[in-house]
């Protein structure tokens, strides 16, 4: 069973940037599809960034692109997540997410992952 755990989180002003770790452990950990998706007050959890196990393919969220830059590094069995340009309306809960599968397809919905990390908190401020 794979555990998440996500850090780097905070408080930056708007057009600032965070970079958010996912740092997977368990066996074969780095044999899994691995996304970040986010929870604002009052919203439902929402699809931000995936990054496959075959290929490393990326896919992000429309109002993501440009701005966010997904990774991951098999050998440290940690994914990132880049954000630059942040904006108020990117304040949320930002969750790690994995699913065992050699998929490359998107996967952007919360209920296609079996393991979740406990989030880590971004505040944008204006």
């Amino acid at each position: 069973q794979v555990q998440l755990l996500e850090s780097g989180g905070g408080l930056v002003q708007s057009g600032g940037s965070l970079r958010l770790s996912c740092a997977a452990s368990g066996p074969t950990c780095s044999n899994y599809y691995m996304g970040w998706f986010r929870q604002a007050p009052g919203k439902e959890r929402e699809f931000v960034a995936a990054v496959t196990y075959i290929g490393g393919v990326k896919y992000y969220a429309d109002s993501m692109k440009g701005r966010f830059t997904i990774s991951r590094d098999n050998a440290k069995n940690t994914m990132y997540l880049q954000m630059n340009s942040l904006k108020p309306e990117d304040t949320a809960i930002y969750y790690c997410a994995a699913v065992s599968t050699a998929s490359s397809r998107l996967l952007d919905t919360a209920n296609e992952y079996d393991y979740w990390g406990q989030g880590t908190q971004v505040t944008v401020s204006s």
